[in-house]
């Protein structure tokens, strides 16, 4: 039996769920998400938790077993907490603003600033600071607010000799040595 799977997924106050045949709806303050379980998973809800099972022991079977556990899991966290990711923008000149509630302006050292579109379900915050801009993403979905910071990051990736570009506030980028000069007076 997998560990994570045979694990209920307890529901908190304020978060309702509907099981219909492999449909599962989760609603809750944050808003409301749904997922189709595939067809060997079982889903069935007690009282105040929901219960995931397997038919039987195939492979595939487990795999799914707790994959769709976890995503469960992960819609009741985010309709009731959230989930968020935080961007820091490092380097001379390169900045960030929101132009309305959808629009991320990025000045990242091109000839043209870049027009990031922000998805639906996501809301994005900048906060200047002493030479870095953050970039705050939430929202309730984990794969989609992880998805629009992988894009921005991907815009301009930071560099390996000044740091600069955008990265994650929590990642460490090492630094590598600049080319040395032998013999200079």
């Amino acid at each position: 039996m997998s560990r994570i799977g045979k694990k209920p997924v307890s529901i908190p106050k304020g978060v309702k769920v509907e099981v219909k045949g492999q449909s599962v709806k989760v609603t809750g303050p944050k808003g409301n998400l749904e997922y189709v379980c595939p067809d060997k998973i079982n889903v069935k809800q007690e009282s105040d938790s929901l219960v995931v099972t397997r038919p039987d022991d195939e492979r595939t079977s487990r795999a799914l077993h707790g994959l769709a556990r976890t995503l469960i899991n992960n819609m009741v966290l985010g309709v009731s907490e959230g989930f968020k990711k935080e961007l820091d923008v490092i380097g001379v000149g390169f900045k960030a603003q929101l132009r309305g509630k959808d629009v991320l302006s990025l000045y990242l050292g091109h000839s043209h600033t870049i027009d990031f579109f922000i998805p639906k379900g996501i809301t994005a915050a900048v906060e200047a600071g002493k030479g870095t801009t953050r970039i705050r993403i939430e929202g309730c979905d984990k794969q989609l607010v992880g998805e629009t910071a992988a894009q921005i990051r991907k815009l301009r990736g930071p560099e390996p000799y000044k740091g600069k570009g955008v990265r994650y506030s929590d990642e460490v980028v090492k630094k590598k040595v600049g080319k040395a000069v032998v013999g200079a007076k």
